[in-house]
């Protein structure tokens, strides 16, 4: 039991809570031999089934299902108008009274309280039997406590998770209330022309705490609202292209599942898309290309382009390049970095080039740092750049501000 009672309470452990609390029932189920065991909470005047294991053929203890609290053993227990071993229901004068004992066909019976450390009650550890038994006695009862208490530790846990996860949406949804997406805008240079061919758009939120980008998504991914979240920085960002020119285009990035999901073609439904550029990273799994495929072509048709970013980072990307036909492969920062010095990169990249040559895309490398590196990229004929040494992300008004700056030749 040692063994099984470590599994449940290590942190490293990937199971959920739910399922922890279930093994916990299960354990103590079959240890005391019993039909049914649950966890229940009170909820308002009803004592509610929150985890259960129940083989029984009464299914009337499901997760979910309530009764009157003061119509259960649970809160008489916890009254200590009851025993917490009840051997023989029907010799026992207040369980042989009440019509719970009759509804699930309780014939013996334990359970313990459920304490929370901030002292409050949150509701039982139970379990029974349908006929007497006579064999239950102290031991179990220590047993039950103990096991009880992991229960506890783990509720507690659950418990602080549901209060995070609201804090968190609730948060989230006054952003989307707020529009408090400030879109930024790193320009993409054309190594043909030295001018801004166009500006990748990128998130941003000065909210108190400050939290980067990546983690506002994935902790909007966590409660539901990862696609409304991205929704409305796509929004944004449309909203800002109108201030561009008509030969500047805009780079926006989207989850796969809100492309397949309609929400990407919904939301672009009055934009321009001749101006707009969809980034599909390397990161992002698609597990069925075809419907991909489908759910983008009404986009395209409109003339979106497709460029797959990261590639060089991994495998994934050439499939997203051959699959779903791209129009821009963007090289990942971890090629282009010191590609002026690393023979191995400079070749990859060469190959890349003249891959993409071949299938008729252009290529933008990103990450560029250096004058170095950004003389490397001309040797190659990549088509366009981006970075920090070109440019940082910066609000609109001051990328309008660059839309005349040149590349020295």
């Amino acid at each position: 039991m040692d063994k099984f009672t470590n599994l449940l309470v290590d942190q490293q452990n990937n199971t959920s809570i739910e399922a922890k609390l279930t093994n916990l029932l299960a354990l103590v189920r079959k240890h005391l031999d019993m039909d049914v065991a649950f966890i229940s909470e009170f909820i308002n005047d009803e004592r509610v089934f929150k985890v259960v294991d129940n083989p029984s053929e009464n299914q009337i203890v499901k997760v979910g299902n309530a009764d009157p609290i003061n119509e259960t053993y649970c809160q008489k227990i916890t009254d200590e108008k009851l025993s917490p071993i009840i051997t023989n229901t029907k010799a026992n004068p207040i369980t042989k009274a009440m019509p719970v004992t009759k509804k699930l066909g309780i014939g013996a019976y334990i359970g313990v309280p459920i304490n929370l450390s901030n002292g409050k009650l949150y509701g039982t550890f139970c379990c029974y039997k349908s006929h007497h038994d006579e064999s239950l006695n102290d031991r179990d009862l220590s047993f039950l406590n103990i096991i009880s208490e992991i229960a506890t530790d783990l509720i507690e846990k659950n418990l602080s998770k549901s209060v995070s996860h609201t804090h968190t949406k609730s948060v989230i949804q006054q952003i989307i209330s707020d529009n408090d997406i400030s879109m930024y805008f790193q320009p993409i240079y054309s190594l043909r022309h030295n001018k801004i061919a166009g500006f990748e758009s990128l998130a941003r939120f000065f909210t108190t705490p400050y939290k980067t980008p990546d983690i506002w998504f994935k902790e909007a991914s966590k409660v539901g609202l990862n696609e409304a979240l991205e929704m409305l920085a796509i929004k944004n960002a449309v909203k800002d292209m109108a201030q561009l020119n008509d030969t500047i285009y805009i780079a926006i990035n989207c989850s796969p599942s809100h492309i397949l999901s309609g929400a990407l073609e919904h939301t672009l439904q009055q934009s321009d898309c001749t101006r707009l550029v969809l980034e599909i990273t390397e990161h992002s799994p698609i597990s069925d290309y075809e419907k991909m495929r489908a759910a983008l072509t009404p986009l395209r048709n409109r003339g979106l382009r497709l460029a797959i970013d990261d590639v060089g980072a991994g495998f994934s990307s050439f499939q997203h390049i051959l699959e779903l036909e791209a129009d821009i492969i963007k090289l990942d920062i971890s090629l282009t970095q010191n590609i002026n010095t690393d023979d191995r990169k400079f070749l990859l990249a060469k190959a890349l080039c003249g891959f993409a040559k071949a299938i008729d895309c252009t290529i933008v490398a990103e990450g560029i740092e250096t004058e170095e590196e950004l003389n490397s990229l001309r040797k190659l004929n990549v088509d366009s750049v981006q970075g920090y040494f070109i440019g940082r992300p910066a609000a609109i008004n001051d990328a309008l501000s660059l839309l005349n700056a040149t590349l020295p030749a």
